[in-house]
């Protein structure tokens, strides 16, 4: 397992716009793909659960991935929020 915090740049937070973008790129690992935010834990591959986390711009998550890629999948998750998640 590994972890990282990073924080939401996107000034609306993760509407429904770059909670795609993030589940779309969770998707692409074979690894469990999770965040922790406010005392819960979301399900990275599915916009639902990372809509219902209600992360606003500002607020830090955790990154958690587990799994036989979960390297590779941390990286590329943490590059993708960094990037501003398409916006």
């Amino acid at each position: 397992m590994v972890s990282k915090k990073v924080t939401i740049k996107n000034p609306t937070g993760l509407h429904l716009r770059p909670a795609g973008e993030l589940c779309k790129t969770a998707i692409q690992f074979k690894s469990k793909v999770t965040f922790a935010f406010a005392g819960g834990t979301s399900n990275a591959k599915s916009v639902l659960s990372v809509l219902g986390a209600c992360v606003k711009s500002g607020d830090e998550i955790e990154l958690i991935c587990e799994g036989e890629d979960e390297e590779e999948a941390l990286k590329k998750m943490v590059e993708a929020i960094e990037a501003g998640l398409g916006e």
